[in-house]
């Protein structure tokens, strides 16, 4: 079990306790924080965080909503990452990703 940290929650900086056979969506689900979601899939992405710290498996996702250059950059969709260590995410995307 691993502890995950929201640094950005608009109610302070929640932890979460996580398995690294369940997603980070589903286990923020359960403690009440919010994270947009529709499909749980990998295919809409609107789950889309990003890791600060932390090591995590990626499930796989549409590159369509999470191309190579974000994966890089460690966004990731929180319906398909599981933790391997303790970690730090961001999941208020409009802080991060700008239209131009």
């Amino acid at each position: 079990m691993f502890t995950v940290k929201v640094m950005d929650y608009n109610e302070g900086n929640p932890e979460l306790s996580c398995h690294d056979s369940e997603s980070l969506l589903d286990a923020a689900n359960k403690r009440g924080i919010k994270i947009p979601y529709a499909c749980k899939g990998g295919g809409c992405g609107m789950c889309k965080i990003k890791v600060e710290e932390g090591d995590f498996e990626r499930g796989p996702s549409s590159k369509e909503v999470l191309p190579d250059a974000e994966r890089t950059m460690n966004y990731t969709l929180a319906c398909k990452t599981y933790p391997k260590s303790d970690m730090k995410i961001l999941i208020d995307m409009s802080k991060f990703i700008h239209s131009s």
